[in-house]
């Protein structure tokens, strides 16, 4: 709901779990308080007048809701702009003066959108904030809008600012390919601290998404403040605390490397960014989000199915009867979709060919893809195809035919990675190709399912058809977005899945087209539970494919049983991966059993609430705990790794029950909600690799 006190030039958000409010203080907006839910009518003693020297800037002005670059405030500058110079006009400074607010209230979100302006610099800035009832998110985001050809240099989504004093630790998700999603965790000291990406995708050293936490916060108490970036380009996360003890965070388009030129009447609209507050520790908050995410982004809930991807009992030597073969076997241990990974097509024997010719091979498929989709779909499972179309191979037809269409500096060889290069997406005539070719790929084939692959960063940022290159980072990601809006219009059936080298691409930005990530390369099961604990901090378990595979193959895997490996994999999507053809009549009975299993409780795991109950990282067993948001059914996966067999497990305590409630195991035994959760529940498990899935229903 929104409140506004115009006397007071207060302005009010809130639901039954969150306040978030700010007043107008001379022509600026500035933060007072965003916590938990208050009276709005106490604002005034929320007001502070900090006394500053002529060697501080003003100290209010740190909890500007979005500062401006003018010289006069010091605080981390939300916008930034250029001007040709022109004798006497304004050409960088920015001071806008305040014209007034739009507000509507909804039945599932609230509007505001407050209206600034600067006559000299010709500027209109309109901050949009949308508060879903819900959850309690906040959605900030901004639009620039030109009366005189400008050039923005920065242009952030928001800042948002913390009580003071009340977070001192940070939480964030870095890593590296085949290493994402790692939690690290800081304290926050004064000065800048400051995530980003510059690589032209979101990135696999850090994601787009950040916690600040009280001292005493953990997994099931304390207050969190959070926010994540819906952007899939460059992006930056600024967390500044200052020597006054205010601590604001700063989100938006990385300005590395960053123009957009805007002509008069024209306007510039930033990504979102989401934000959010519980008194629940990280638990609440990844509760919070995964409702958000699978209720207001996703652009599709249904219950994820059973996938089977060829690619690593094949790889590249794709053929029409082998496939066939693959998906017999699949079908019958109860896979639901069938996935042709890469080379299927053009020249595709290996990575260094063929990649940007979009036609079938005839070698591997003598009848096109109908062979092969008729024969999946007579099996009962959907057809699906990866796709990975920004990029291109020197030695394609397509680049033989248009080698301009590529990144490149003038008059320099242009970098290859991974033998190809990437396609300027920009260009009109690229955008036609592309949206041409995926048009007939989706319309001449029973297609429902597509993997969207991107296989390196952006390099070379610039075209002949470009000036500085600044643009085209942006523009990049402008022209993805296109792309996925075309498929879901006019395909809408098809259901997508975001790749990028693994976890590469995942936001909140692409998240509103797939219905699905790959969150790793990485497919070890052990290795997984770390890289799913980080990914599970911001994004859903239905969302999170996780796969039963063979690679990378050698000694050390022989370590992980089969039914380890399964279990890994049901803590999200479950995906199978492996060459199922070499698998023993037991261990194909296994794997149906468990995919039987799997789909009688998938509804858990992709609808209901995430509790993490035991981490890797802080012992040798791992717990997770999926409860239905009525409370009635509950999952548990437990893994445990390097027990001795006369080690005695600490009882595992369950969370979120009914605690009149009495609980059912599948033994038969009969347990009280209270009792599971306060006295918890015994779990034998023993030596490497060992795992357990618990179900337990409601009386």
């Amino acid at each position: 709901m929104i409140s506004i006190n115009e006397k007071e030039g207060v302005f009010h958000l809130y639901t039954d779990r969150i306040s978030y409010l700010f007043r107008l203080e001379g022509e600026s907006p500035r933060n007072l308080y965003w916590g938990k839910t208050i009276d709005g009518a106490d604002a005034a003693s929320l007001i502070s007048l900090t006394s500053y020297s002529s060697f501080d800037h003003d100290v209010r002005a740190e909890r500007e809701e979005y500062p401006l670059w003018n010289g006069h405030s010091f605080c981390l500058p939300c916008l930034r702009v250029q001007r040709p110079p022109t004798p006497g006009e304004a050409d960088r400074a920015i001071f806008c003066t305040y014209k007034g607010y739009e507000a509507k209230e909804g039945d599932d979100a609230d509007r505001l959108e407050l209206l600034l302006e600067d006559d000299a610099m010709g500027l209109q800035i309109r901050l949009c904030y949308l508060l879903d009832r819900q959850s309690g998110i906040l959605a900030r985001s901004t639009r620039v809008t030109a009366g005189k050809k400008v050039t923005l240099t920065r242009v952030m989504s928001a800042s948002v600012s913390l009580p003071s004093g009340q977070a001192s630790r940070a939480r964030w998700l870095t890593g590296k390919w085949a290493g994402e999603f790692r939690l690290v965790e800081k304290e926050v000291c004064t000065g800048i601290h400051t995530l980003q990406s510059r690589s032209g995708i979101p990135g696999h050293h850090f994601n787009p998404s950040i916690a600040l936490a009280e001292p005493c916060a953990d997994e099931q108490h304390g207050r969190i403040w959070f926010g994540a970036l819906g952007y899939s380009g460059n992006w930056s996360i600024e967390v500044e605390k200052t020597i006054f003890g205010n601590t604001h965070i700063v989100a938006g388009i990385n300005d590395f490397d960053f123009e957009a030129e805007l002509e008069p009447g024209t306007s510039f609209d930033t990504p979102v960014f989401y934000t959010g507050f519980t008194e629940e520790g990280f638990g609440g908050m990844s509760r919070c989000m995964h409702r958000f995410v699978r209720d207001r982004i996703l652009p599709r809930t249904d219950l994820r199915p059973v996938v089977y991807n060829s690619w690593e009992a094949t790889f590249f030597d794709v053929r029409v009867e082998e496939q066939k073969r693959l998906a017999e076997q699949a079908a019958a241990i109860g896979c639901e979709l069938f996935v042709v990974d890469d080379g299927w097509f053009g020249e595709r024997n290996s990575d260094r060919a063929g990649l940007g010719d979009w036609w079938v091979n005839t070698q591997k498929f003598p009848n096109g893809l109908h062979e092969l989709i008729d024969h999946v779909k007579g099996l009962g499972m959907r057809f699906g195809i990866w796709v990975e179309p920004e990029a291109i191979n020197p030695d394609s037809n397509l680049y033989r035919m248009h080698p301009d269409w590529i990144y490149r500096y003038p008059n320099r060889e242009p970098l290859q990675l991974r033998n190809q290069y990437l396609l300027n997406m920009s260009l009109p005539p690229v955008q036609k190709y592309l949206q041409g070719m995926l048009h007939d790929l989706l319309s001449g084939n029973d297609i429902s399912f597509i993997k969207w692959d991107m296989n390196r960063v952006i390099t070379d940022p610039q075209s002949a058809a470009d000036g500085t290159g600044k643009a085209l980072w942006h523009g990049h990601v402008q022209a993805l977005y296109a792309l996925w809006r075309y498929i879901r219009e006019n395909f809408p059936h098809v259901e997508m899945e975001t790749c990028s080298g693994g976890g590469g691409r995942i936001d909140l930005g692409i998240l509103r087209y797939a219905e699905q990530t790959w969150p790793s390369d990485n497919t070890d099961p052990y290795t997984r539970l770390f890289i799913q604990e980080g990914f599970t901090q911001f994004y859903p378990p239905i969302a999170m494919m996780c796969w039963v595979t063979d690679s990378p193959g050698g000694p050390r895997w022989s370590e992980r049983p089969l039914r380890y490996r399964l279990h890994s994999a049901m803590c999200g999507a479950l995906g199978i991966g492996a060459n199922i053809m070499k698998f023993s009549d037991e261990e194909l009975a296994e794997c149906g059993a468990w995919i039987k299993r799997y789909k009688q409780w998938r509804h858990i795991v992709q609808r209901g609430d995430l509790y993490r109950l035991l981490s890797l990282r802080e012992g040798r067993v791992a717990a997770v705990e999926y409860l239905s948001r009525d409370k009635s059914e509950v999952l548990l996966l437990v893994f445990a790794n390097g027990l001795t067999t006369d080690e005695l497990l600490s009882p595992l305590r369950l969370q979120g029950l009914d605690p009149h409630g009495r609980y059912r195991l599948e033994s038969g035994k009969t347990l009280a909600g209270s009792t599971l959760m306060n006295a918890g529940i015994r779990l034998e498990l023993t030596g490497d690799f060992a795992s357990q899935a618990l179900y337990l229903k409601k009386l």
